[in-house]
Order: C-alpha cells, then structure tokens, then sequence
C-alpha cells in the first residue's frame, strides 16, 4: 500500500487548428473612424469592461473547476483507500462472499467498485467490467503501481482510482462519477458569463455618460460655432472654473473676435468703396446722358463708343447698388419693410416687375389666398434677379409657379438648362461666384452678386432658397417662405445651398 501513484490523463490531440483570416489593422483604423468621439470612448469602456470581467471570470472559473477537481479527487483517493483496506481485510478470511463483500462498501453517490482477485473480475455493476477501465490504468495497477485517470464512460466524465492489494493476490478499482461536478461548473460558467455581459453593458453605459460629460463643454463650442456662422457675430464662449477648459474657451474667443473684427473691417471697406464710387458714378451717368442726347450729331463709331460705355456704366453702378446692399446686410442695418400679401399676387406682381409677363405662372389654389408678411420690394428684387439669371445663363424663364410646404409657401422659377453638376450646387449662392460658366462665352457679364441677395433677402425673411433638377434638363431655383414670418432681425435658419450654372 506504500506503492507511487501514477496519475493518467485522457487526452485527445486534435492537431493545429486552421488559421483563419488574417486581421489587418487598417480595417480596424478605417471602422474606428467612421464612430464619433462619443461612440468611440463608449465602445472603448465596453471592450476594457468586457476584457477585464472575461480576464476575472476565467481566473474565477479555473480556480474554482481546480479546486473542485482537487477536493473530489482528494476524497476519491481517501474513499478508494478505504475500501481497497475492507477488502483486504475481508480477503484474509476463507470463503469470502466477494459480490457481498463489493455491494457491502461505503462508496460515494454515484461511484461503482471493481475487484480484479487471481484473475477473475467483479463489479457492482453489469455496466461496468474490466474492458470499460482505461487499459494503461488497469496495466499499471495490475503490475503494483496504484493509478488515477480521468476518462469518459457512456458520454459521462468519469474517474477513476486503481489500488493494487499484492497481500491477497487482487486490485481494487473505484469509479466515481464527475456528472455532479460538471453540472456545478456549467451553472457557475453561466453565472460568470451573465455576470460579464452586465459588466460589459455597465462599462458601455458609464463610457456613454463619461463620454457625455466629458465633450459637453465640445457641444457648447460647437453650438457657438453654428451661431456664429449663422451671422451672429457676438456669440462668445463662458471661461468657467476649469482651468483646461478656460484655455479652450479664451482661445476660441479670441478667435472669434479676429473673425468679427476682420468682417467688421470688410464690411466697412465694401461700405466706404461703394459710397466713394456712387459719386463719380453719377458724374460719369450725367455726363453720358448729354453725350446719349447728343448721339446724332455724333459719327458712327463714336456712337457705338458712347452706347458701349452706358452699357457697362449701367452695369457698374447695379454692382455698387448691390455691393451698398449687401454691407447693409453685414452691418446688420438692412430693415424689412412689411405688407400683408397673398402669396399668388405677390407671384404675378413680382413676375410683371421682373419683366416675366410672357412666361406662364401656376398657382396652387391651396396657396393662392395664403397671406404672407414679405417685403415686397425685396421679394420682386428676388424673382427679379433669378428671372435675370436664368435669361444669361439658361435660355430664360421656361415657367414660374407656387407650391405648398409644410408651415410655407414655394416661390419655384424654373429655366431652360442646362442642368449643372452637383459640385456647383454648393456654391452658386457665394459672393462673386459665377461657376463654369463665367469661362463660356456670354457667361462673363455678370458680377457674381445677384444669386447672393437673394439669399441674403431670402435669410432675411426667415426662409431659404435652393436649386435642384427639373423636368429634362431644367433647373429649379425654390424660395420658401414661411406663413408665419419671423421677426426682421433674427436672422432666422440659413439658406440651403445649391447650384446653377451662373450668376447675375
């Protein structure tokens, strides 16, 4: 009974495994960074979250499964030894009953006895003989040397403890079942597992409140950006008490207040220039005028010279009288003055005073006795202008009509085309932006400032103003007003930017 014990393990070498796709870490890069800031730091609390309660929950379980393995098997051995020493004390005495002697054995719950004696072989069990029992094991007892061995009967882990008893020529072999241990382990797999997936979903859940936290102070200069592209000069960013935060907003200020200065500057420069040039303008206008009255008396190429110079001094001074404008609206001085109208005559008033008279005009009916509070004088200058535009770039005026739209009414002067690319529909309405076609012939006349007021009277009006793709190869140019006008001096949602293949 001093004999070494050997310990046996089944095992099964299921060889490499196939290496699956290779991981490359530009696709990660790429992924990662279509994800916000916020949903990048709440990803990175859940995968730290999920990696630390896995990292736990394994240590727990094997720690656990080993332990539980080592106290069933340290009591195995003591049951087996037990028994193994009845045996051979019931083996000293002649005629021993070995089937009483096997069923008569203090075993454990589930645990079944073999008995090798000279040869033959008794078990508690018919499902259980010698051929069931690992055949190194059963060599190894049967020569003297006690042995344990995990093994799998009938689907079932099972162990398995061999004693030789030399004394009375018999080896002694215990099986006990793990059916109970693998139960408990699969339950406190599962509980390891649930308790990861709260603590992932926990970690994702303070990841997504720090993350909220943390770039809030983001989301304020963000709205004070958008304020002040919105026209709002003034908007300014609150120091507070953190002393990181401070740099940020102080930094952001000063920015800010070059930006105003620089506009403020520009604005009064476009403001001085056009003022300075109105009065040689009118100089120069009289002074045509008595050269226009006296165009008789004067030769033919002379007057070909005066009408070329009234014509570009007609063109000079519209571009004055739109640059004096639209310093007003930078200063913030241009005032609306309003009228109740109803939307259709507001149309085919502004049509005949943009020199539209031939053009057909649909009007909703839905719409037609819509009351809209506009300034007039800017809205004719509106249409007058897109009428204008459409007439140098486009072939003129195909139709104009009123639409409806939820809370507004749509104001639509449709041309002849062509259609234009999308890339200049995000900057027709841009000061002093003609597009491609200020390189076609006829496309360089304009001063690139007639599709800019009217956004800039359109934004005034609380509305906005796009272009985008008719019947054919038309284009739409869509002013939307609202019923219910907001007040004059709010600047109000800006316009939605689109594309033509010009500007007046």
């Amino acid at each position: 009974m001093t004999h070494a014990l050997v310990t046996r393990r089944s095992t099964t070498d299921n060889g490499g495994a196939a290496a699956g796709p290779r991981w490359r870490r530009g696709d990660w890069v790429r992924r990662r960074s279509r994800l916000g800031v916020r949903a990048r730091v709440t990803v990175t609390f859940g995968l730290g979250a999920l990696a630390l309660s896995a990292v736990m929950a394994g240590l727990t379980y094997f720690t656990a499964r080993q332990y539980i393995l080592n106290e069933r098997q340290t009591a195995a051995l003591r049951q087996a030894y037990v028994n193994a020493t009845l045996i051979r004390s019931s083996l000293r005495s002649p005629n021993p009953d070995i089937t009483q002697l096997l069923g008569s054995l203090d075993t454990l719950p589930g645990s079944l006895s073999v008995l090798e004696r000279s040869g033959q072989w008794y078990a508690t069990s018919i499902s259980l003989d010698e051929a069931s029992l690992p055949l190194r094991l059963r060599q190894d007892v049967l020569a003297g040397t006690p042995a344990l061995q995990h093994f799998v009967l009938q689907g079932t882990a099972q162990l398995v403890v061999g004693v030789p008893v030399p004394s009375v020529n018999a080896a002694y072999f215990e099986v006990f079942s793990l059916a109970d241990v693998a139960r408990t382990l699969q339950v406190l797999a599962l509980a390891l597992g649930a308790a990861a997936v709260v603590t992932t979903v926990a970690g994702a859940v303070t990841g997504r409140w720090a993350s909220g936290r943390a770039l809030r102070p983001l989301a304020e200069v963000s709205a004070a950006a958008e304020t002040i592209a919105g026209g709002q000069l003034d908007a300014r960013l609150g120091a507070g008490d953190d002393a990181d935060l401070s740099a940020l907003a102080t930094s952001f200020n000063r920015m800010a207040d070059a930006l105003q200065e620089r506009i403020e500057r520009e604005a009064r420069f476009t403001s001085d220039v056009s003022h300075e040039l109105r009065s040689p303008l009118t100089t120069l206008s009289s002074a045509l005028g008595v050269l226009h009255w006296h165009r008789d008396e004067l030769p033919a190429r002379s007057r070909q010279a005066v009408d070329l110079l009234q014509s570009e001094v007609r063109r000079f001074q519209g571009m004055v009288d739109d640059l004096l404008e639209i310093s007003r609206m930078d200063s913030g001085s241009a005032e609306l003055s309003l009228d109740e109208v109803e939307a259709g005559e507001l149309l085919r008033q502004a049509a005949a005073a943009a020199g539209a008279n031939g053009v057909a005009v649909d009007i909703d009916a839905s719409v037609a006795a819509q009351r809209l509070s506009v300034d007039k004088r800017r809205i004719e200058r509106v249409v007058a202008n897109l009428v204008a535009n459409a007439q140098q770039y486009a072939g003129g005026v195909s139709r104009m009509a009123l639409e409806p739209a939820p809370g507004a009414v749509r104001l639509v002067v449709a041309d002849h085309g062509p259609g234009v690319a999308p890339s200049e529909r995000d900057r027709i309405f841009e000061r002093f932006y003609r597009g491609l076609t200020s390189g076609r012939r006829g496309g360089g006349h304009g001063t690139g400032l007639g599709l800019s007021l009217v956004a800039e009277h359109v934004r005034l009006h609380g509305g906005r103003v796009w272009v985008e793709s008719g019947a054919g190869r038309e284009n739409r140019f869509v002013v939307e007003l609202p019923l219910h006008h907001t007040d004059g001096d709010d600047d109000g949602p800006p316009p939605h930017r689109g594309a033509d293949g010009g500007d007046e």
